[in-house]
């Protein structure tokens, strides 16, 4: 199941993306990098053994996340 993580670029983000993808998830991060860093990607991508999906904006903007919803075909439950 794709699942949408919102700030997946920081510290419990990144964390929670592993754990995600061990359990046969597919994370999709969305983060606006204000507190983050793409680096952590790169090393998350390196622990789950694909590369993780990512969308960088911001959670207050309506628009990017409908874009988002659209693009990685997600749908609220």
């Amino acid at each position: 199941m794709k699942v949408l993580v919102c700030g997946g670029a920081g510290y419990i983000g990144s964390h929670t993306c592993v754990a995600l993808a061990a359990r046969g998830h597919s994370p999709v991060v969305f983060d606006s990098l204000c507190n983050a860093s793409p680096e952590a990607l790169r090393r998350v991508s390196d622990l789950v053994g694909f590369e993780v999906p990512f969308v960088r904006g911001d959670v207050r903007d309506a628009q990017a996340l409908e874009a988002l919803f659209a693009r990685q075909r997600l749908r609220l439950r």
